[in-house]
């Protein structure tokens, strides 16, 4: 049983990630969707909104858990015994990055290779920067996130920005 690994931050889940995680089941038996918890980032979600939201988007998909790890990837890939971490592409730009960390991961973690997946055209553009800005000034981002989720996104990011907005009023005495 082929199990691999799909990291990112999923702040929030987008039909990008759903598209990789889909495509890397139809691959593997096993497919973990992994929340890396990176300490440097101010995430709008919990780890663990994050990996529901992910759980509801592949409640479809049998053979794809979600989980949370702060730590080295290359530990929890050789604690899950993965044969491979999947990895999204959208641009040439992505590349470099994660190149460079494809042969750190393989240094750490010999026994386990990186796959990269291009994304469909229609993903190119699409990231949780560009989700999180959209849906925090009220706008559509129905294209752009699954359907189980978009609910869950849009009211908490466009909360977000209202409850920050008038943080920053003075009330007039």
């Amino acid at each position: 049983m082929a199990t691999v690994i799909c990291p990112g931050s999923f702040d929030p889940i987008t039909k990008g990630h759903l598209d990789i995680i889909t495509r890397a089941s139809r691959l593997f038996d096993n497919v973990i969707a992994l929340v890396a918890i990176n300490a440097n980032k101010k995430p709008s979600f919990s780890p663990e909104e994050r990996a529901e939201m992910i759980r509801k988007a592949t409640a479809h998909l049998p053979n794809v858990t979600a989980d949370t790890y702060e730590g080295l990837l290359a530990d929890y890939v050789r604690e899950k015994g993965a044969i491979a971490i999947v990895k999204g592409l959208r641009a040439m730009s992505d590349f470099e990055y994660e190149f460079q960390m494809a042969l750190t991961n393989k240094r750490l973690v010999p026994e386990a290779d990186t796959i990269f997946l291009t994304t469909k055209a229609e993903n190119m553009y699409l990231n949780s920067s560009l989700v999180k800005q959209v849906a925090s000034f009220g706008g559509n981002i129905s294209d752009f996130v699954p359907p189980e989720v978009l609910g869950d996104i849009r009211e908490r990011l466009y909360r977000q920005k209202k409850e920050e907005k008038n943080q920053g009023e003075v009330t007039p005495k």
